[in-house]
């Protein structure tokens, strides 16, 4: 298997189960260094704890960056979540350009709103230095409100497949791979489409009833892992999906885990699926 040095960079939820705390074990089930650079320090996630303490880590970016730079430390992946600010996004900017390995990608998460609305605390402004850090990506993973967002194109929530194959081709000015997720056309369906070079392809699961937090995180880091194996983008997508629709199913029936999936219990899965498909690569 390969082994890269992969940089994950999104805030800590110490409780949650989201953002680095599924990044990092989920890419180092895949057999991966992961590296971390935290965004901020959160007490729980924000939906539904209540009040919660956080702390903005801005100020210590820049030093981190730095020390790393003179150690000539790089990268052959980097993959960036939740970012608090504009400024966030500049120094993301900045770690692209200067620590990006030698043939190494960059994959975005612009983790900005859903359904249909801007996450708290952002605005159009943040959407705009976002449209920046989107077009320095390889690889680009918004949901579909962030894709709206991103081409300045109204949210519709009832999509059809012309409108999504719409946004992906300017989604495709950004970079030249973007993976929607959430996208279904039929009821009780959702699923991932694929944009390549004006190349589509949609996989699609069962729609569970309830929302849980963090699928899209598991998702990203579930499919960078798999990337990073040398694997093709579809078969590293198909692997993502398997794997989170796995998650959600061994947290169905457990109603007092609401506020995220039991990730933990099926990476026994996602370690047999790597390996099942590493024999085919």
């Amino acid at each position: 298997m390969a082994y890269r040095r992969i940089l994950t960079i999104q805030d800590i939820s110490c409780l949650g189960q989201c953002s680095m705390t599924v990044a990092l074990p989920i890419l180092s089930a895949c057999g991966h260094e992961t590296c971390i650079l935290p965004t901020a320090v959160l007490s729980t996630h924000t939906g539904g704890f209540g009040t919660v303490h956080k702390r903005n880590l801005t100020e210590d970016i820049p030093s981190i960056i730095q020390h790393w730079k003179r150690e000539g430390i790089s990268f052959d992946a980097i993959c960036t979540g939740y970012l608090g600010s504009c400024e966030q996004i500049a120094l993301m900017r900045d770690i692209f350009c200067t620590m990006t390995a030698p043939k190494g990608v960059r994959i975005v998460d612009p983790a900005m709103a859903d359904n249909g609305k801007l996450y708290s605390g952002f605005d159009r402004a943040y959407v705009e230095e976002m449209k920046k850090l989107c077009a320095d990506a390889d690889v680009l993973i918004p949901n579909l409100t962030e894709a709206c967002l991103l081409t300045d194109t109204p949210y519709c929530k009832e999509h059809d497949e012309a409108f999504v194959h719409q946004l992906l081709e300017k989604l495709g000015m950004f970079c030249p791979c973007v993976i929607l997720t959430g996208i279904g056309y039929v009821e009780n369906e959702t699923g991932v489409v694929v944009w390549q070079e004006g190349e589509v392809w949609h996989y699609t699961h069962p729609r569970n009833a309830k929302n849980y937090h963090g699928t899209g995180d598991i998702f990203a880091a579930a499919f960078t892992g798999a990337w990073q194996q040398g694997m093709a983008v579809e078969k590293a997508v198909k692997i993502a999906a398997d794997y989170t629709a796995c998650c959600i199913q061994k947290t169905a029936d457990a109603s007092a885990h609401w506020y995220g999936v039991r990730f933990e219990s099926a990476l026994p899965e996602l370690i047999e699926m790597l390996h099942w498909n590493m024999d085919k690569v």
